[in-house]
């Protein structure tokens, strides 16, 4: 099988340079080309087709999230791990969104390298342990969100006088028949239909009645 074909992108010579030695020393592994910006990302990427691109994510002129998108466009069988000195869960959310299937902090080791590079040329996801432990934490949380009951809505000050018209108004009565249950006229239910739809801030009375049975003013 040919070797697997890596971009290395860091604004950091020094640091570029140590991932490039690291990955020279193995025989399924070659490093095609190295560049120091998301520009020079992006050109190179385009040009020379790798198969991994192990990118820093935060550079000059375009940042690693930005360039991966613009590179995943242009060569879409291209795969990225993204670089990072950052634990922030934000960062990890946005390289992920941008198409990563890596994340790894910057003080990995030299044998976690290489591994994460093959992890990811054949389609898996390497996350930083303790950045995944983040990530299921947050995916629990969310979960958790979704599986609890819907929240009733807040019901804006009504007077006593416009909820009776809001329950009314949900149980499909229309303002003549309003109007004869609580003995008022039909103006009257006019301008209290109006108040409350402002109140509600909604647009009709279809929505207002929606509203009433959310906040159960009805079944």
């Amino acid at each position: 099988m040919r070797p697997i074909r890596v971009l290395v992108v860091d604004d950091h010579a020094f640091f570029r340079r140590g991932l490039v030695s690291v990955l020279d020393e193995e025989e399924d592994i070659d490093v095609v080309s190295e560049a120091g910006d998301g520009e020079e990302a992006i050109r190179l990427a385009t040009e020379l087709r790798p198969d991994v691109v192990l990118m820093d994510v935060m550079m000059p002129h375009s940042s690693g999230i930005d360039a991966c998108p613009r590179i995943r466009e242009a060569v879409p069988h291209t795969k990225f791990v993204m670089l990072t000195m950052s634990d922030e869960e934000s960062d990890l959310f946005d390289a992920l969104k941008a198409g990563a299937t890596g994340y790894l902090l910057k003080e990995i080791s030299v044998t976690d390298l290489p591994r994460a590079v093959r992890t990811i040329a054949e389609g898996q996801s390497f996350i930083n342990s303790a950045m995944a432990t983040k990530l299921i934490g947050e995916f629990a949380e969310l979960a958790k969100q979704e599986s609890s009951p819907p929240s009733r809505p807040a019901i804006p000050q009504l007077t006593p006088r416009e909820t009776e018209v809001l329950k009314l108004l949900a149980r499909s009565l229309n303002n003549r028949e309003i109007g004869e249950r609580l003995f008022i006229t039909e103006n009257t239910v006019k301008n209290h239909v109006r108040n409350i739809l402002e109140k509600l801030q909604v647009h009709s009375r279809t929505e207002a009645a929606i509203y009433a049975v959310r906040a159960e003013y009805v079944t």
